[in-house]
C-alpha cells in the first residue's frame, strides 16, 4: 500500500494540464468516486491494524496534495483568463457591427463649408419649396427666360406658377438680403431641383452650396483671391484657376471658372478632355438691379457672388464618373468612402 502511494505521488508531481478540460479529467482520476485515491481508500480495510495509523495518515496526505496540485491548476487557467478579460469591452456586441460613414455628398460639403468658414462666411440656409420671386423675379430673371418653363422647373401647382421647388440656393441669397444689412458674407449649401432626364451625367435634384458677399467696395479681384484660396486648399496648393466670360441674369459681369485637372496636372487626359482646364463652378459681380430689388443701394455698395453643385466637386475629387451613383445608397459604393472622413 505504501508503495502504492508513493508511486501515485510522484505522479502527482509532475502532472499537467493543457486547459481547464484536462484539469477537470485529472481530477476526475485522482479524486473521482472511482478515482486512483478513493480506490485506495477502500483497501483500507485490508491493511494489517499494525500499520493502519502509518497507511491511514499517508492516505490522507496523499489525498490533500492531489487535491492542492489540481487546485493549482486550475488557478493557473483561472489568472490567464483573467488577464484576457481585463482587455475585453463587456460593452460590445458579441457579433461584430459594421461600421458607417458619412456619405461622400455630406463630406464634400463639409470641407467646401468649412474653408469658406474660414475665410469669414457663416451658413445660410431657406426652404426648399419656395415662390417666383425669390427664385426668379428678384434675381434679375425675364419673363421670357427658359428657366421660368414647366420644362425646366418642378411647379407645385400647375395652375398656381407662383409655387415652385427651388432651381438654385441663390433664393437664400435674396432672402439673406431683405432682412439683412451690408456686410453679408454668406454660404448657402442645400438641394435643388431641376426638371432634368437621369442619366449618369445629370439629375432631377442635386446639391449646391452658393456663395454671397455685400460691401462697401467688392471687387472682382476679392472674387478671384476667394475661389483661388478655395480652389487650392479642395484640390491641392499647385491648383491654377482661370476665368472665362459667361452670363448668368444674377451676376454683371459672370463668369465661370475653371480649374487646372488635378489627374493630369493640365497635361491633358480623358477627365479634362485634353484641355487641362475643368469647369467646376459659375460667378461674378452681384447685378445691381438684385441689390436694387432686396433693398439695398447698388450705389454705396457692391458684391460677388458664385455657385457650386456639390455632385460636381465629388465627381473630380472622388472620380466617380455617375452621378446615379449618389442617389442610389448601394453599400457597396458608399463602403469605399468609410476612411475618408
Amino acid at each position: 500500500m505504501i508503495e502504492r502511494i508513493a508511486a501515485l505521488r510522484a505522479e502527482l508531481d509532475n502532472i499537467t494540464a493543457s486547459d481547464k478540460n484536462a484539469v477537470e479529467e485529472l481530477r476526475i482520476k485522482y479524486l473521482g468516486k472511482k478515482g486512483l485515491i478513493p480506490a485506495l481508500m477502500a483497501d483500507f480495510r485490508n491493511v494489517p491494524a499494525e500499520s493502519k495509523k502509518e497507511v491511514g495518515r499517508a492516505v490522507n496526505e496523499l489525498k490533500e496534495y492531489a487535491q492542492s496540485r489540481i487546485s493549482e491548476l486550475k488557478e493557473s487557467f483561472d489568472s490567464q483568463d483573467n488577464e484576457v478579460s481585463a482587455d475585453l469591452d463587456l460593452t460590445r456586441t458579441a457579433t461584430p457591427t459594421p461600421c458607417g460613414t458619412r456619405h461622400p455628398l455630406s463630406l464634400v460639403r463639409n470641407e467646401i463649408l468649412e474653408i469658406f468658414g474660414s475665410m469669414g462666411f457663416t451658413i445660410a440656409e431657406g426652404p426648399e419649396i419656395e415662390d417666383d420671386w425669390h427664385v426668379f423675379e428678384s434675381l434679375n430673371f425675364p419673363p421670357d427666360h427658359p428657366a421660368r418653363d414647366m420644362q425646366d422647373t418642378f411647379f407645385i401647382d400647375r395652375e398656381n406658377a407662383d409655387v415652385l421647388l427651388r432651381t438654385h440656393t441663390s433664393s437664400v441669397q435674396t432672402r439673406t438680403m431683405e432682412h439683412s444689412q451690408p456686410p453679408i458674407r454668406i454660404v448657402c449649401p442645400g438641394r435643388v431641383y431641376r426638371n432634368e432626364a437621369i442619366s449618369a451625367r445629370a439629375h432631377c435634384f442635386f446639391h449646391q452650396v452658393e456663395g454671397l458677399y455685400i460691401d462697401k467696395n467688392v471687387s472682382f479681384a476679392d472674387l478671384e483671391q476667394v475661389l483661388l484660396g478655395f480652389a487650392r486648399r479642395m484640390f491641392g496648393p499647385d491648383t491654377r484657376i482661370r476665368l472665362r466670360p459667361s452670363y448668368f441674369p444674377f451676376t454683371e459681369p459672370s463668369a465661370e471658372m475653371d480649374i487646372s485637372c488635378h489627374i493630369c496636372g493640365g497635361k491633358g487626359c480623358a477627365l479634362c478632355k485634353g484641355t487641362g482646364w475643368v469647369e467646376i463652378l459659375g460667378c461674378g459681380m452681384v447685378d445691381p438691379n438684385v441689390l436694387r430689388n432686396c433693398g439695398i443701394d447698388p450705389e454705396v455698395y457692391s458684391g460677388y457672388a458664385f455657385g457650386m453643385g456639390v455632385e460636381r466637386i465629388a465627381n473630380l475629387k472622388y472620380k466617380v464618373k455617375d452621378l446615379r451613383l449618389f442617389s442610389e445608397n448601394d453599400v457597396r459604393f458608399l463602403n469605399e468612402f468609410i476612411s475618408a472622413h
